[in-house]
């Protein structure tokens, strides 16, 4: 077994410029390493069964949960726990880095949320 990184795992792209790597890929438990440019987000979106953890390596990231929003600066993290309506922003001028860690993996249980009241 060798050590992952974003050199050897796999990469994709998101959206209009970001990207990821999957650093851990089981269906009991995913990590993955993401980058987001400066004024991009995700799809607000919520998830079945993954409740999944966000957690900032570098820069300054918003992330909404149910109306909500919660400003992480580098070294915070936070929990989303299953059915919770969320979306991460960068609207910093820098790249942020952050790991999304979900159990079970979030991919194919995803399900896109209306905007939240006031949001723009």
């Amino acid at each position: 077994m060798a050590a992952m990184s974003k050199e050897n795992a796999e990469h994709y792209h998101w959206g209009e410029a970001c990207e990821g790597w999957h650093l851990l890929g089981g269906d009991d438990l995913s990590v993955i390493e993401e980058r987001m440019p400066p004024g991009t987000a995700e799809q607000r979106h919520w998830h079945v069964r993954a409740r999944q953890f966000f957690y900032v390596l570098e820069g300054e990231a918003v992330l909404e949960l149910d109306g909500t929003r919660h400003r992480l600066q580098r070294g915070e993290g936070l929990h989303v726990p299953p059915g919770t309506a969320h979306q991460m922003h960068n609207v910093s001028m820098a790249d942020v880095r952050f790991l999304v860690i979900s159990a079970p993996k979030s991919h194919g249980d995803r399900a896109p949320a209306p905007l939240a009241e006031g949001a723009a």
